[in-house]
């Protein structure tokens, strides 16, 4: 066992009081014992272990208690499935080394953090409160990147040459790794949220991701600007809820694409792009008071409430031409650039200038959205940190490039500092053996998968 010991954790194992010669180092010791829990493991196969510096390492196993500082190794064909206090869990891979390097927990505290190094291997995560309450508090960091974590459930990996010979075995072709976003968040100041249809609300931040039927909301005091991709870009003022009714969009098949949304209150300033371009009759704006057809256009929307008796918008283009159809009537004005139209119930009239000059115009933001959408080659068999989240937000940053990634996706960063999307969802990352955090039964599904008895599709 001790040859065992040392292999894992790469020097020999030495009682911590053995090499203490002073009183100091006794109380050095004495505090690193003494140091709070922060979670336990909750199922362990195969030889692992947690170590604390200058500590012996205490052999991973149900119930173990984990503190600020450990490092956890598990060697070939082990696992480990960990729960941290704030909720969050992980399932640590065979053949890794994950150090505990930083965590901070006291419910509500607005310091919360935790700090991981991923030295080797990886493993699949479910975070918890401290990543859903703060965006900037926890982070993986390996030698390639820096995993920003956004309140997700995602998987890492470290790949030298054992991804490319896991692939190898699986007999099934790769999937197309696709972007499931309509748009993505390019910039934003003041909070904004994203509210799915089942009511479920998240934080959006700077690279966050915006899916059919979404509610993207500011608060009084926010702007956000949405980056689409057909390259359409929308930005919103505050005080503003805006929703997604529909976006289909084929690079290949421009021209059957499809952008419907509604502004739902507030204000916002919008590009349309490709699909407007190919089949301007395939977008459309809904509001309150009318509906809103283009002709390849800029334009704005202005539904604040501003304490009037009933409900109105100010629509106004800059570029190109809108169609404007008040609700309840079947015939529409056509406005051209730098003509505007006030609409509520009782009443229609020109507007004699715009109203919403204050709020950038998102032709004036700068997209770069081959990085925020785009994809390109690389093989299963190349060195780098690969990142698949299930759910949620991931920045991956190297030393010179910063890659979000949204639900469905697969991000990968080179030894060199490039990111990209793979073209091709990887088959050792699709098709992973190790049991997710929250599986119900994970020996037995270790078991299965050793057996190649795996279901199909498993981490979608």
């Amino acid at each position: 066992m001790s040859s065992v010991i040392k292999k894992l954790l790469g020097r020999p194992v030495v009682h911590a009081l053995a090499l203490c010669v002073s009183g100091a180092c006794l109380m050095s010791w004495q505090g690193v014992a003494m140091a709070q829990d922060i979670g336990e493991v909750e199922f362990s196969r195969g030889v692992g272990f947690a170590q604390s510096a200058g500590q012996s390492p205490r052999t991973l196993g149900k119930g173990l208690p984990l503190k600020e500082g450990d490092r956890l190794t598990t060697s070939d064909g082990a696992s480990a499935i960990v729960k941290l206090q704030d909720g969050t869990r992980m399932t640590v891979r065979p053949n890794s080394e994950l150090l505990i390097q930083q965590y901070q927990f006291r419910d509500s505290a607005p310091d919360n953090n935790m700090v991981m190094q991923l030295l080797r291997g990886g493993f699949r995560a479910i975070t918890g409160l401290i990543s859903k309450n703060s965006p900037n508090a926890a982070r993986v960091m390996t030698k390639t990147a820096t995993v920003g974590i956004r309140g997700t459930d995602f998987d890492a990996r470290l790949c030298t040459t054992e991804c490319k010979a896991e692939s190898a075995k699986v007999p099934e072709k790769p999937r197309v790794n696709a972007v499931l976003a309509s748009a993505k968040v390019v910039s934003a100041s003041g909070e904004v949220s994203g509210v799915d249809p089942a009511g479920t609300r998240r934080r959006l931040v700077v690279g966050g991701s915006v899916y059919p039927g979404e509610v993207v909301e500011t608060s009084p005091s926010a702007t956000a600007v949405l980056a689409f991709r057909d390259d359409s870009r929308t930005t919103l003022g505050s005080a503003t809820r805006f929703r997604v009714d529909s976006f289909v969009f084929d690079e290949q098949s421009p021209k059957d694409g499809r952008f419907l949304v509604s502004l739902l209150r507030g204000s916002l300033r919008a590009l349309t792009g490709i699909i407007g371009k190919t089949n301007n009759r395939n977008v459309g704006f809904t509001t309150a008071t009318a509906t809103i057809g283009i002709r390849g256009t800029g334009l704005d929307l202005d539904c604040s409430d501003e304490g009037r008796s009933e409900e109105s918008c100010r629509f106004y283009t800059w570029l190109g031409s809108i169609e404007v159809t008040q609700k309840g009537q079947s015939a529409l004005q056509v406005l051209e650039a730098g003509q505007g139209l006030y609409v509520s119930a009782s009443s229609v009239r020109p507007l004699t200038a715009p109203t919403l000059q204050n709020l950038p115009r998102p032709d004036g933001v700068a997209v770069d959205t081959k990085q925020l959408f785009g994809a390109g080659t690389v093989d299963d068999g190349q060195e780098g940190l690969f990142v698949f989240v299930r759910d949620g937000h991931i920045e991956v940053t190297s030393s010179n490039q910063t890659l979000h990634l949204g639900k469905g996706e697969t991000g990968f960063a080179a030894a060199n500092g490039t990111t990209t999307r793979p073209t091709l969802m990887p088959l050792f990352m699709e098709f992973d053996r190790t049991p997710l955090p929250n599986s119900k039964n994970p020996l037995l599904t270790t078991v299965l998968g050793e057996s190649g008895a795996r279901p199909r599709q498993q981490c979608r």
